[in-house]
C-alpha cells in the first residue's frame, strides 16, 4: 500500500509539472524569439520598398513576442517571382510573408508565370493606395503644360515591368480610352527603373502611386520636368465617381476624359480600365503567409497588420510622406476580392487580352 501511495503521488507530481510546463508553453508568444522575412518582390531603394520597411517597422511593434523583421528584395517578372517563391518554396511556420503590390490580371487571366493563386494563401490584410498618371513634359511638340495637353501626343512610350504590370497597364489602357497612341516596353525592374527611364527621355508617360508621386517624383514635377496628368478613379455605370479629398494637383481621370471628348467615357476598353482601377485602388497593398502557415501564428498576423494600419505612427508618418492617410482592407473584403477574380466579365478580359496582345 505505502509503494502504491508513493507511486501514485509520484504521477501526480510528475502529471502537475508537465502541466505546469504545458501551461507555460501555451502562454509564451509564438514568435518569442523567432524572426520574420518580410519578402518583398520589388527592387530595393524603390517607394515600394520603403514603405515595406516601414510597414514591417510598425508590424513588429504589434506582434505578440518582440519577433526580429528582416526584408528581403527578389525582384522579377514584376513580383511575380516573389509571389511564386511563397507558393512552392517559403516554409509554411510563419517566418516568411509576402509583402507589396499585387497581380490580379496575372490571375484572372490565368498566365503561365503566375503559378500561385492569391486565394490558397493566407491573407494578412491589405492597404489602399490611389494611382496617378504622370508624364514628361518634353514628350509633346511644345511641352506639356497642361494636363489636357496630353490629347496633343502623337506616340507616347509606357514603362512597365511585365505585360500585366498594374503601372505600365494602366498607363497603357488609359492613354487608349483618351485615343492617345502609344508604346508599352516591358522589362522593367520596378517602378524605380522605369522612372529612371523617364529622365533619359526612354520613357514618356506611367502611372504610380500618389505616394511615389509626392515622395520620390517631387522634385521631377517641382523642376518642370514632369507632369501630373490625372488621377484614377473608378466610376459606377452612370459615370459618377467621388473625388479625392486630398488630391488636388491633378484633376480625376473621368473628368480630364470629359475635358478632352465633351462626354463621359464609355465603351468595352473603358470598362477594362475602370475595372483594373477599381481592383488596384482599393487594395493595392497586400500581405500574405504561405498556406499551411500555424493557426497561431496567421491570427498574430492579422492582428499585428490591422493594428500597425490603425497606428497613430503610420498613419502620421503616411501623411507626412504622402499627405494622405492609407484605408485598411480586411480580412473579409480581402476574401471577396480574390473570389471576384474568377468572376470577372469575359468581355473585360477579352479586351485586355486583346490590348497586351496575349496568344
Amino acid at each position: 500500500m505505502r509503494k502504491a501511495s508513493r507511486l501514485l503521488g509520484l504521477c501526480v507530481s510528475l502529471f502537475a509539472t508537465f502541466a505546469s510546463v504545458g501551461a507555460q508553453a501555451q502562454s509564451e508568444p509564438y514568435y518569442k524569439g523567432k524572426t520574420i522575412t518580410v519578402v518583398v518582390g520589388l527592387e530595393a531603394g524603390g517607394t515600394v520598398d520603403l514603405f515595406a520597411r516601414l510597414f514591417a517597422q510598425v508590424i513588429q511593434k504589434h506582434l505578440k513576442g518582440s519577433p526580429t523583421i528582416l526584408v528581403q528584395n527578389m525582384p522579377g517578372a514584376g513580383g511575380l517571382l516573389a509571389t511564386n517563391y511563397l507558393a512552392e518554396k517559403a516554409k509554411p511556420d510563419g517566418s516568411t510573408i509576402l509583402w507589396g503590390p499585387w497581380d490580379p490580371l496575372a490571375q484572372a487571366l490565368k498566365l503561365p508565370n503566375m503559378r500561385a493563386r492569391y486565394e490558397n494563401f493566407e491573407f494578412l490584410g491589405g492597404t489602399s493606395d490611389t494611382r496617378v498618371l504622370y508624364a514628361s513634359t518634353a514628350s509633346i511638340p511644345g511641352g506639356f503644360k497642361q494636363p489636357a495637353d496630353v490629347a496633343k501626343a502623337d506616340m507616347l512610350v509606357v514603362g512597365a515591368l511585365n505585360p500585366t504590370d498594374p503601372s505600365g497597364l494602366l498607363a497603357h489602357l488609359a492613354l487608349g480610352v483618351m485615343g492617345v497612341k502609344d508604346k508599352m516596353i516591358i522589362g522593367y525592374k520596378g517602378g524605380n527603373d522605369v522612372f529612371l527611364a523617364m529622365q533619359r527621355g526612354e520613357v514618356h508617360f506611367h502611372s504610380t502611386s500618389i505616394t511615389t508621386f509626392r515622395g520620390r517624383n517631387a522634385d521631377y514635377i517641382k523642376s518642370g520636368q514632369g507632369l501630373g496628368v490625372a488621377y484614377l478613379v473608378a466610376a459606377d455605370a452612370q459615370g459618377n465617381f467621388k473625388p479625392h479629398p486630398f488630391i488636388k494637383e491633378m484633376p480625376a481621370f473621368p473628368d480630364l476624359y470629359r475635358q478632352i471628348h465633351g462626354k463621359a467615357a464609355s465603351g468595352a476598353l473603358w470598362d477594362a480600365t475602370n475595372w483594373l482601377v477599381g481592383q488596384i485602388g482599393e487594395m493595392t497593398f497586400t500581405g500574405f503567409a504561405p498556406n499551411g502557415t500555424p493557426p497561431e501564428a496567421v491570427e498574430d498576423l492579422r492582428v499585428a497588420y490591422a493594428a500597425a494600419a490603425h497606428d497613430p505612427e503610420f498613419i502620421e508618418k503616411s501623411m507626412q510622406m504622402n499627405g494622405l492617410p492609407y484605408e485598411f482592407v480586411d480580412v473579409p473584403r480581402g476574401k471577396e476580392i480574390f473570389a471576384s477574380l474568377a468572376q470577372v466579365s469575359p468581355e473585360v478580359l477579352a479586351t485586355i487580352t486583346k490590348v497586351i496582345e496575349l496568344k
